[in-house]
């Protein structure tokens, strides 16, 4: 593993070795979990949504809502240099694309139908993502 300004380095196989394989296949090949087959899509617990590869912290839950979409739906970053939004052309669609800015992992797209105040959608997958409650003690 290696970080160059910041940005954590890791070959495919250190990758594999630390994450299961459809979080790979998300987070490094850029694939997409099933709609309403993750962990997180109705998870309204309070706590932060960490990054699955590196746990950077992405979102925090008060800006989690019900999209409708199947897929976890933030209306913003927990910090504005938490993420990178990188333009997507893939299967004929101009999409902006969501990636971790620490480690590149994909994280999922971001659209302008989303609520107030930023009426953004982050669509994250939840494989992408680990949750660490809040705790008030």
């Amino acid at each position: 593993m290696s970080c160059k300004n910041n940005k954590i380095s890791k070959n495919e196989e250190e990758w594999r070795e630390i994450l299961s394989d459809e979080a790979f296949k998300v987070t490094r090949e850029k694939a997409t979990e099933a709609p309403f087959s993750g962990e997180y899509n109705s998870n309204y617990a309070t706590g932060i949504y960490l990054c699955a590869c590196c746990n950077k912290k992405l979102f925090d839950s008060s800006a989690k809502f019900d999209s409708g979409s199947g897929w976890p739906s933030f209306y913003a970053p927990i910090s504005s240099d938490s993420i990178e939004e990188h333009q997507d052309n893939t299967y004929g669609m101009i999409r902006t694309e969501v990636t971790c800015s620490s480690c590149g992992a994909h994280l999922g797209h971001v659209f302008d139908d989303g609520p107030r105040p930023t009426f953004k959608r982050f669509c994250i997958n939840s494989v992408a993502l680990k949750f660490k409650r809040e705790s008030y003690e």
